[in-house]
């Protein structure tokens, strides 16, 4: 199979934080939405990240989780929770490893 047959352009995909912790805390899941490939710049991004660079961490996770209209949820003015935000790094990582 050539690899031209596989490619296409990405698509917004639902993703759900529904463990018990969100649940106990929020009463119901929670949802976002992130693409379902990653453009290569990212991709280099994440995998390069360092734990001392917070600052581009955020950058990053900013281009990751999105609302419905595929728009960025996280902004200079609007931050998650933090374990809100742990979390919705974690889902999104291990989905990029899919």
């Amino acid at each position: 199979m050539k690899l031209s047959q596989i490619t296409c352009e990405p698509q917004l995909v639902e993703v759900v934080l529904d463990d018990k912790e969100i649940l106990d805390t929020y009463g119901e899941s929670l949802v976002f939405y992130t693409w379902d490939r990653q453009p290569m710049d990212v991709f280099m991004r994440l995998a390069n990240l360092q734990e001392k660079n917070t600052g581009e961490l955020i950058d990053v996770v900013k281009t990751l989780i999105l609302d419905e209209n595929g728009k960025p949820i996280i902004s200079d003015k609007h931050m998650l929770p933090t374990s809100v935000l742990m979390k919705a790094i974690t889902k999104v990582t291990t989905q990029l490893g899919k």
